[in-house]
């Protein structure tokens, strides 16, 4: 449905003239309209400005001199601007998806419908090099489960210039925008991308870390979120389980994919709890982020190897 504007566009166009003063326009009408965000910004203001430099085919890098912002804007280019915040306002469209760009871990991708927005707080830990989790290990072999997009898998790469890379994904679609963002970032051989529903089509391997973002949120969790949320793939939400099967499937399944001294990092979110509910005595450390963020685990590979065998033993 259409969103009411104030003013038509062409009032808008003659009254606004300066990139701020379409960033501060647009800001007020996603808050009138009650937008979600999430997707890259918190914040209207922020929102706004990602929109309306991106229609500008300006660098949306922070570094950019506030000078621009006080550039007076064509009438075609005032045009594009405002179509666009009212694109973002009438379909609810997350904007990394009109803008077909997102950031994780301070790297541009290519992001669409077929692919969840990166957005993982994992992105924290690559920029980190996983200290102080690693200490002197050094990971030569890595495996993302779940890949989406990639970004985890080639932000590895660049964090570990010298690791072979595998990512994952059971989705068809998910690999080819992995594979578009592995040709943006040129990865050649170091990324892998092999069609594995977890563990089951993964060869034989071991590696030194394994780092996941799984589906961990339930349909009905998924069904009842905001708009711009539904617009992405709900597989990658929920992959088609209403609760913990997929990361039980990865606990148990880690073992014999990774080396006796691997590490496996783990994104669940509020999952968590019920996890740790199920079991108390998982080994498993949950990170504190500066940024933010809650549920990321990390495992390592003795314990975890040991905590399956109880398990087995004890069913």
């Amino acid at each position: 449905m259409a969103s009411d504007t104030a003013e038509p566009a062409s009032e808008i166009a003659a009254t606004l003239t300066r990139i701020v003063d379409y960033i501060r326009w647009g800001a007020s009408r996603f808050v009138a309209a009650d937008l979600s965000f999430g997707h890259g910004s918190d914040n209207a203001i922020d929102e706004a400005a990602h929109l309306v430099l991106d229609a500008l085919d300006l660098d949306l890098d922070p570094g950019l001199p506030d000078a621009y912002l006080e550039s007076v804007l064509m009438p075609s280019e005032r045009e594009r601007v405002i179509a666009v915040i009212e694109r973002r306002i009438e379909t609810r469209l997350p904007a990394p998806y009109i803008t077909g760009r997102a950031w994780f871990a301070e790297m541009e991708f290519f992001v669409d419908e077929r692919v969840i927005v990166p957005r993982s707080p994992i992105a924290e830990l690559i920029e980190q090099g996983f200290q102080p989790w690693l200490g002197h290990r050094e990971p030569l072999a890595v495996l993302d489960l779940c890949t989406g997009c990639g970004a985890i898998a080639i932000a590895c790469a660049y964090a570990f210039p010298d690791a072979q890379v595998v990512a994952t994904d059971a989705s068809d679609d998910a690999l080819e925008v992995a594979a578009i963002n592995c040709d943006k970032h040129d990865t050649g051989p170091q990324v892998q991308l092999v069609r594995a529903d977890l563990f089951d089509g993964l060869e034989a391997q071991r590696f030194d870390l394994i780092v996941t973002n799984p589906p961990y949120v339930t349909r009905d969790e998924w069904s009842g979120l905001d708009p711009e949320f539904l617009h992405e793939p709900g597989f990658a939400f929920h992959g088609d389980a209403d609760d913990l099967t997929l990361v039980e499937r990865i606990l148990f399944g880690a073992p014999d994919y990774l080396t006796e001294d691997g590490l496996l990092i783990m994104e669940v979110g509020a999952s968590a709890f019920l996890l740790e509910q199920r079991y108390p005595d998982l080994p498993v450390t949950w990170i504190d982020l500066a940024r933010g963020g809650m549920g990321v685990g990390a495992v390592e590979a003795e314990d975890l190897a040991a905590w399956v065998e109880a398990q087995q033993v004890g069913a």
